[in-house]
Parts: C-alpha cells; structure tokens; sequence
C-alpha cells in the first residue's frame, strides 16, 4: 500500500528536495505540499505528515499531526531535547509516532558522533557552524544535537570547560558547550566541533556542498522510519549502526549516484 505524505514547508529549499526524495520512492506519494501558513486541516487524509516548515510553525504542525492520529517526521530546526520532551507524552498517549531528524546527513551524523565519542578525552569542547544567510535560527539544530551529544557522553566526568561565557562573544551555552552561529552568503552548512585538552586539540568538521545528494539517503531513511514509527525517534543516530555503538543499518539502505561530485565532505584533524 502507498504511502500518502503531506508535507509543510514543502516549498522550501528543504521542502523541495524531500518532495523529491517522496516522489522518487514506489511506496510513497506526494499528498499535499503546503507552505507555512497553510490551513493544517490540509493534512486531512494523510498517511504521513513531514515537516519543514520554520520553528515557529514546527510545533503547531506536530501537534496537529498527533490529533488527527498520524506519524510526523520533522526535519525543522529549533527542536532541542527540552522541546522534544513536551510531546513526548502526547505522542505515546495517541499510540503514534514522531521522529526528529535535526540533518539528514549521514556524514554530519557521524561527525556529531565521533564528537560524542571524544568529548569524554578533552575538557574544552566550542562548536562553531554556519549556515546561509537566508537560515532563520541560530544555533542550528545540528549544533544543538551535538552538545546535547557530548554532554550525555561526559554524564561521568562532567560538563566542558567554558571560561567567561558571561561574555555574549563568548556564544551561546547549550548542555555547557558554547555554540557560535556564523549566518553568511557562500556557504551552505558548516559545522566545526573544537575540542581542547592538554598540548593538543582535536577538530571535528563537517560540509555540506550540495543539500540534495547530501541529504538525499537521509531522507529515505527517515520516510521509512517514520511510517512504521511509535512512540519519539531522535536523529539518523538512532536509525543506522554509524560503528561507535550504533544499531544494525536496515536493509534497504542505498547510495545516490552523486555524478562524480560528493554531496559532503566531512574530516577530522588533529594539532
């Protein structure tokens, strides 16, 4: 049976290239395509709802998706562990599903995770990203994920080490691990995680270079999840085995042809 998706936002950047990857799948079909201000009784005869619509919209839209019974994938920026954790009860008292997707990268998510996996080893830890001008919210979904990350992965050891972020050019403090927003033409998105110790440091980065084919296996991923989903997903993290004590891949995971140009590039350097 075909899957019915409405998505919101749908005519976003963002919007578009999931409309695509929807399109692009057998078991899935292209519902409804609504923008941000939407009636979101257009979501009326779905079997998914995916958003990626604006921070603002994002929470309206999930809670509509919850009344009316369906699973919703969410790809919008501003959902933090705090926010997440107010639908949570919703979403298990409907018996429906909610994933949380803050990249569709497969190669960001591995960057998020092998920051995790060396926050316990460094005791200064910054992360700094950037993203086009036109990005609404700052820190970024992904920065977020990413602090939230590294201090469950320092629970035994403690917070970073963060001097002076009484200072306002010191950036913004999420989970202890500031975060510095760069909103700028010319790039598309870019994270660095910096982590500090002792006669060394460690840097953690990752770049989107072209959104589609980047974010374009994420996507199917998380469609699939999303269908079958019960109870609140959090990250492709949770979806794939990325090696650093991840879970099995499922078994239709599949590369894009990237015609002889990488959607990402994505390295870690040590000074």
């Amino acid at each position: 049976m075909t899957t019915r998706v409405a998505i919101v936002g749908g005519t976003g950047k963002l919007g578009a290239i999931i409309r695509d990857a929807v399109e692009a799948e057998p078991a899935f079909e292209v519902a409804g395509v609504l923008s941000s201000r939407s009636e979101l009784s257009e979501l009326d005869g779905a079997d998914l709802v995916v958003d990626a619509s604006t921070p603002a919209v994002s929470i309206d839209v999930v809670r509509a998706a919850i009344e009316r019974g369906i699973n919703v994938l969410v790809g919008t920026s501003g959902w933090s562990a705090e926010r997440i954790a107010l639908v949570r009860p919703l979403v298990e008292a409907a018996g429906t599903g909610a994933v949380f997707i803050p990249n569709f990268s497969i190669g960001s998510v591995l960057g998020s995770a092998l920051a995790a996996a060396a926050a316990p080893f460094f005791p200064s830890i910054e992360i700094v990203e950037a993203h086009r001008e036109t990005k609404i919210d700052s820190p970024s979904g992904t920065a977020v994920r990413t602090a939230e990350l590294i201090a469950a992965a320092r629970e035994t050891v403690g917070p970073v080490e963060s001097p002076h972020v009484d200072q306002r050019a010191r950036g913004q403090q999420v989970a202890s691990v500031p975060i510095h927003s760069l909103r700028r033409p010319g790039v598309v998105a870019r994270q660095e995680t910096i982590l500090s110790g002792a006669g060394e440091s460690l840097t953690i980065v990752h770049d989107t270079v072209e959104p589609a084919q980047a974010y374009g296996p994420g996507i199917r991923l998380a469609l699939a999840a999303a269908r079958d989903a019960s109870g609140v997903i959090v990250g492709l993290d949770s979806l794939i085995d990325i090696g650093i004590g991840g879970r099995a891949a499922p078994a239709d995971v599949r590369p894009v042809d990237e015609g002889g140009v990488p959607g990402q590039v994505a390295r870690a350097t040590g000074v």
